[in-house]
């Protein structure tokens, strides 16, 4: 299995954060892991095909907003919480307290 690579803190940019959580699914997503903690993919119930919840998860991935760890044969996502706050402080609490816009 390929580990994934993850951005440093400090090379995070506000533009492909906010670009990353443009989208519902990946909002979805993000809400999903901010309320209920570290989560499969699988355990998340997409209603996407799986090569476009894989995309969602590298454009997250990508953008720092989570961390995927290899746990045996499955990775299981978390959100980089603490790199957000540090690089945009209150930026994660906004988004996820506002009325999502479907």
């Amino acid at each position: 299995m390929r580990l994934p690579n993850h951005p440093a803190t400090d090379s995070l940019t506000l533009t492909r954060v906010l670009h990353a959580l443009s989208d519902p699914a990946r909002l979805s997503i993000v809400t999903a892991l901010a309320t209920q903690g570290p989560l499969a993919c699988g355990a998340l119930n997409l209603s996407v095909a799986k090569s476009t919840a894989s995309h969602h998860f590298r454009v997250l991935r990508e953008a720092g907003i989570i961390q995927m760890q290899a746990e045996g044969t499955q990775f299981i996502n978390s959100l980089r919480k603490a790199d957000l706050d540090s690089r945009f402080p209150g930026l994660l609490d906004a988004i996820l307290q506002s009325p999502h816009i479907d």
